[in-house]
């Protein structure tokens, strides 16, 4: 009877250790924005792309699981094509990717949760 309640033991403890929520990598689009996490396979990284040629700078806003109540933006202004990358951080929870539109609402996907 001791060995079954070791061998029980050990198999919850093996279970509990295993991770059991793994990041799923998501994509947002927003007019000319694409914006995903986990980026470089790292969930406490976001990149977002400027998929757009309108001369106009591309974003993601986006949450972190440390800092729950703070919106971070993470601005493109390179130009069309180019991907800019968030410094690494506690993991990505939340985030949305825009085009900017000078003047009016700017082009926003909704809220992605990856």
């Amino acid at each position: 009877m001791n060995r079954v309640r070791f061998v029980a033991a050990a198999l919850l403890t093996g279970a509990l250790a295993v991770p059991t929520v793994t990041a799923v990598a998501a994509d947002a689009y927003g007019g000319g924005a694409h914006a995903w996490s986990p980026a470089a396979g790292d969930s406490g990284r976001i990149a977002v792309k400027d998929n757009s040629k309108d001369g106009d700078p591309v974003k993601t806003e986006y949450y972190r699981t440390a800092s729950p109540d703070t919106k971070r933006t993470l601005w493109n202004h390179s130009g069309p094509g180019t991907t800019s990358y968030s410094g690494d951080g506690s993991r990505v929870y939340k985030f949305k990717a825009c085009d900017e539109n000078y003047g009016n609402p700017d082009d926003c996907s909704g809220w992605v949760i990856p």
